[in-house]
């Protein structure tokens, strides 16, 4: 189960600043839903449309990212979304505790799985990994195109 930290806050007094959101998990029965609801929600109240192509890919690339780390690394993880005022981007950081950075794997036509990354890689403007004492962090810059819903709806 996700334990919101920090649900599409922006500081209202100023309309430019970044809205974010964050989560933790401590078990590894984080809701993806939960999660995808998240970018939706986020997406939304920074005024781009969630069912835009764009929106849909986001939340298949937080969900992808946020799969991996419940089920590669052991423990606490969290996840940070931002969305940066102005350029449209969508910077994603998921934190968890597994000392090995995610790697691509070769395509096997006889397993199921191991493609999840292959699409981040590919949706993604921008995606590194930092080395952490505690594990890593895994971050991803998305480019929100389409067009921006007028005003951030409530």
């Amino acid at each position: 189960m996700l334990t919101p930290l920090k649900n599409w806050a922006s500081d209202e007094r100023d309309p430019a600043a970044p809205q974010r959101y964050s989560s933790s998990w401590d078990a590894p029965d984080a809701s993806i839903s939960e999660v995808r609801a998240a970018v939706r929600a986020l997406l939304a109240q920074a005024g781009h449309h969630p069912d835009h192509r764009s929106g849909q890919d986001a939340q298949l690339i937080v969900s992808e990212l946020v799969t991996n780390a419940l089920r590669h690394a052991p423990g606490p993880g969290r996840l940070a979304l931002e969305v940066i005022p102005g350029t449209a981007t969508l910077r994603i950081t998921v934190r968890d505790s597994s000392p090995r950075p995610p790697e691509l794997r070769t395509h096997d036509a006889r397993h199921v799985g191991g493609r999840g990354l292959h699409l981040v890689t590919r949706l993604c403007d921008r995606l590194h990994t930092v080395a952490l004492d505690t594990g890593q962090q895994v971050v991803a810059h998305f480019y929100c195109a389409g067009p921006p819903i007028s005003g951030r709806l409530q």
